[in-house]
Protein backbone atom coordinates (compact mmCIF):
# COMPACT_ATOMS: atom_id res chain seq x y z
CA UNK A 1 0.00 0.00 0.00
CA UNK A 2 1.44 3.94 -1.07
CA UNK A 3 1.40 6.32 1.17
CA UNK A 4 -1.37 8.00 -1.03
CA UNK A 5 -3.40 5.26 -0.26
CA UNK A 6 -3.11 5.74 3.56
CA UNK A 7 -5.93 8.69 4.95
CA UNK A 8 -5.38 11.11 6.96
CA UNK A 9 -8.42 10.12 8.92
CA UNK A 10 -6.83 6.40 9.04
CA UNK A 11 -3.81 7.87 10.61
CA UNK A 12 -5.30 10.02 13.10
CA UNK A 13 -7.94 7.34 14.32
CA UNK A 14 -4.51 5.19 14.95
CA UNK A 15 -2.75 7.72 16.23
CA UNK A 16 -5.88 8.37 19.05
CA UNK A 17 -6.02 4.64 19.86
CA UNK A 18 -1.88 4.51 20.09
CA UNK A 19 -0.80 7.86 21.24
CA UNK A 20 2.07 6.86 18.96
CA UNK A 21 3.51 10.63 16.43
CA UNK A 22 2.09 10.81 13.45
CA UNK A 23 5.04 9.27 10.96
CA UNK A 24 5.26 6.37 13.36
CA UNK A 25 1.06 5.40 12.93
CA UNK A 26 1.65 6.47 8.24
CA UNK A 27 4.53 3.80 8.63
CA UNK A 28 2.58 1.08 10.42
CA UNK A 29 -0.37 1.31 8.29
CA UNK A 30 1.48 1.09 5.49
CA UNK A 31 3.60 -1.80 6.80
CA UNK A 32 0.34 -3.55 7.24
CA UNK A 33 -1.21 -2.76 4.40
CA UNK A 34 -3.75 -0.35 6.12
CA UNK A 35 -4.45 -2.92 8.56
CA UNK A 36 -5.92 -0.84 11.40
CA UNK A 37 -5.52 -3.55 14.42
CA UNK A 38 -2.21 -5.11 13.00
CA UNK A 39 -0.54 -1.53 12.70
CA UNK A 40 -2.07 -1.29 16.53
CA UNK A 41 -0.13 -4.56 17.40
CA UNK A 42 3.00 -3.33 15.88
CA UNK A 43 3.02 -0.03 17.42
CA UNK A 44 2.39 -1.24 20.60
CA UNK A 45 5.34 -3.97 20.26
CA UNK A 46 7.71 -1.03 19.02
CA UNK A 47 6.72 0.70 22.17
CA UNK A 48 7.01 -1.90 24.17
CA UNK A 49 10.92 -1.92 23.86
CA UNK A 50 10.44 1.97 23.73
CA UNK A 51 9.21 1.58 26.76
CA UNK A 52 11.42 -0.77 28.53
CA UNK A 53 14.48 1.18 27.60
CA UNK A 54 12.98 4.27 29.44
CA UNK A 55 11.55 2.06 32.40
CA UNK A 56 15.23 2.35 33.80
CA UNK A 57 15.60 6.29 33.84
CA UNK A 58 14.20 8.45 36.60
CA UNK A 59 11.05 9.94 36.42
CA UNK A 60 11.44 12.20 39.47
CA UNK A 61 9.12 15.47 38.64
CA UNK A 62 4.95 14.91 38.13
CA UNK A 63 1.86 15.85 39.34
CA UNK A 64 -1.14 14.83 41.40
CA UNK A 65 -4.35 13.94 39.95
CA UNK A 66 -7.56 14.68 42.09
CA UNK A 67 -10.44 13.18 42.15
CA UNK A 68 -14.38 13.91 44.16
CA UNK A 69 -17.24 11.82 43.22
CA UNK A 70 -20.17 13.86 42.43
CA UNK A 71 -21.84 12.15 45.96
CA UNK A 72 -18.90 13.48 47.99
CA UNK A 73 -18.13 9.85 49.10
CA UNK A 74 -15.64 8.99 47.26
CA UNK A 75 -12.07 10.82 47.14
CA UNK A 76 -8.98 10.03 44.95
CA UNK A 77 -5.28 11.20 45.14
CA UNK A 78 -2.76 9.65 42.29
CA UNK A 79 1.24 10.79 41.90
CA UNK A 80 1.86 10.60 38.45
CA UNK A 81 5.35 10.89 37.59
CA UNK A 82 7.80 12.23 34.59
CA UNK A 83 11.38 13.14 33.51
CA UNK A 84 11.05 16.36 33.48
CA UNK A 85 9.28 19.27 34.78
CA UNK A 86 8.12 20.56 30.89
CA UNK A 87 5.96 17.56 30.99
CA UNK A 88 4.72 17.23 33.68
CA UNK A 89 3.05 20.92 33.51
CA UNK A 90 1.45 19.94 30.23
CA UNK A 91 -2.20 19.77 30.16
CA UNK A 92 -2.73 16.70 28.26
CA UNK A 93 -0.04 14.93 31.50
CA UNK A 94 -2.68 16.70 34.13
CA UNK A 95 -5.56 15.49 32.55
CA UNK A 96 -4.26 12.37 32.17
CA UNK A 97 -3.45 12.06 35.85
CA UNK A 98 -7.39 13.37 36.47
CA UNK A 99 -8.63 10.84 33.97
CA UNK A 100 -6.43 8.30 36.38
CA UNK A 101 -7.79 9.72 39.72
CA UNK A 102 -11.17 9.32 38.09
CA UNK A 103 -10.29 5.36 36.89
CA UNK A 104 -9.19 4.52 40.13
CA UNK A 105 -12.76 6.12 41.83
CA UNK A 106 -14.51 4.04 39.47
CA UNK A 107 -12.85 0.35 39.62
CA UNK A 108 -11.12 0.59 43.24
CA UNK A 109 -7.63 -0.79 42.59
CA UNK A 110 -5.80 -2.31 45.15
CA UNK A 111 -2.50 -1.43 44.13
CA UNK A 112 -0.44 0.03 41.24
CA UNK A 113 0.89 -3.39 39.97
CA UNK A 114 1.10 -7.14 41.44
CA UNK A 115 4.71 -6.22 42.55
CA UNK A 116 2.89 -3.98 45.18
CA UNK A 117 0.81 -6.48 46.79
CA UNK A 118 2.06 -7.23 49.96
CA UNK A 119 3.09 -11.21 49.77
CA UNK A 120 1.20 -12.18 52.74
CA UNK A 121 -1.93 -10.66 50.59
CA UNK A 122 -1.49 -12.90 47.82
CA UNK A 123 -1.05 -16.31 50.03
CA UNK A 124 -3.88 -15.43 51.76
CA UNK A 125 -5.93 -15.33 47.89
CA UNK A 126 -3.75 -18.39 46.79
CA UNK A 127 -5.21 -20.25 49.66
CA UNK A 128 -8.97 -19.38 49.03
CA UNK A 129 -8.42 -20.47 45.75
CA UNK A 130 -6.93 -23.59 46.53
CA UNK A 131 -10.15 -24.45 48.88
CA UNK A 132 -12.39 -23.27 45.83
CA UNK A 133 -10.66 -26.44 43.35
CA UNK A 134 -10.61 -28.70 46.05
CA UNK A 135 -14.31 -27.97 47.19
CA UNK A 136 -15.10 -28.39 42.92
CA UNK A 137 -13.37 -31.69 43.08
CA UNK A 138 -10.83 -30.80 40.09
CA UNK A 139 -7.96 -33.34 39.91
CA UNK A 140 -5.57 -33.04 42.72
CA UNK A 141 -2.67 -33.02 39.26
CA UNK A 142 -4.40 -29.55 37.72
CA UNK A 143 -5.33 -27.94 40.84
CA UNK A 144 -1.93 -25.55 40.91
CA UNK A 145 -2.60 -24.69 37.80
CA UNK A 146 -6.11 -23.56 37.86
CA UNK A 147 -4.90 -21.46 41.08
CA UNK A 148 -2.16 -19.74 39.44
CA UNK A 149 -4.82 -18.79 36.43
CA UNK A 150 -7.34 -17.50 38.97
CA UNK A 151 -4.66 -15.15 40.43
CA UNK A 152 -3.23 -14.04 37.17
CA UNK A 153 -7.29 -12.85 36.60
CA UNK A 154 -7.33 -11.40 40.13
CA UNK A 155 -4.05 -9.47 39.71
CA UNK A 156 -5.21 -8.29 36.21
CA UNK A 157 -9.08 -7.12 38.10
CA UNK A 158 -7.40 -5.64 41.04
CA UNK A 159 -3.86 -4.28 40.02
CA UNK A 160 -4.16 0.07 38.27
CA UNK A 161 -2.11 -0.77 35.63
CA UNK A 162 -3.87 -4.07 33.84
CA UNK A 163 -7.05 -2.82 34.56
CA UNK A 164 -9.11 -1.97 31.43
CA UNK A 165 -9.52 2.27 31.11
CA UNK A 166 -12.84 2.92 32.14
CA UNK A 167 -13.31 5.73 29.84
CA UNK A 168 -12.03 3.14 26.74
CA UNK A 169 -11.97 -0.54 27.83
CA UNK A 170 -10.29 -1.66 24.56
CA UNK A 171 -6.92 -0.28 26.47
CA UNK A 172 -5.08 -0.91 30.13
CA UNK A 173 -4.07 1.44 31.62
CA UNK A 174 -0.70 0.39 30.79
CA UNK A 175 -1.49 1.34 27.02
CA UNK A 176 -2.77 5.06 27.86
CA UNK A 177 0.12 5.34 29.89
CA UNK A 178 2.60 3.50 27.65
CA UNK A 179 1.04 5.66 24.86
CA UNK A 180 1.86 8.80 26.67
CA UNK A 181 5.14 8.15 27.37
CA UNK A 182 5.43 6.94 23.63
CA UNK A 183 4.35 10.79 22.35
CA UNK A 184 6.63 12.56 25.06
CA UNK A 185 9.43 10.29 24.66
CA UNK A 186 9.89 10.14 28.48
CA UNK A 187 9.54 7.81 30.98
CA UNK A 188 5.50 8.18 32.09
CA UNK A 189 4.81 6.19 35.45
CA UNK A 190 2.31 5.87 38.19
CA UNK A 191 4.33 5.92 42.07
CA UNK A 192 1.08 6.11 44.62
CA UNK A 193 -2.66 6.30 44.68
CA UNK A 194 -4.76 6.92 47.58
CA UNK A 195 -8.39 5.96 47.29
CA UNK A 196 -10.96 7.53 50.28
CA UNK A 197 -14.45 6.44 50.61
CA UNK A 198 -17.02 7.17 52.66
CA UNK A 199 -17.61 4.80 55.64
CA UNK A 200 -14.50 2.62 54.17
CA UNK A 201 -11.09 2.49 56.50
Amino acid sequence: MTTKDISAKDVKALRDRTGAGMMDCKGALQECGGDMEKAIDLLRSKGAAKAAKRAERKASEGTIGTYVHHNHKIAVMVELNSETDFVAKNPEFKELARDLAMHIASAAPIAVSSADIPEAEIERERQVYMAQVAEEGKPEAIRGKIVEGKLQKWFKDSTLLEQQFVKDPERTIRDLIDGFSAKTGEKVSVARFVRFQVGQS
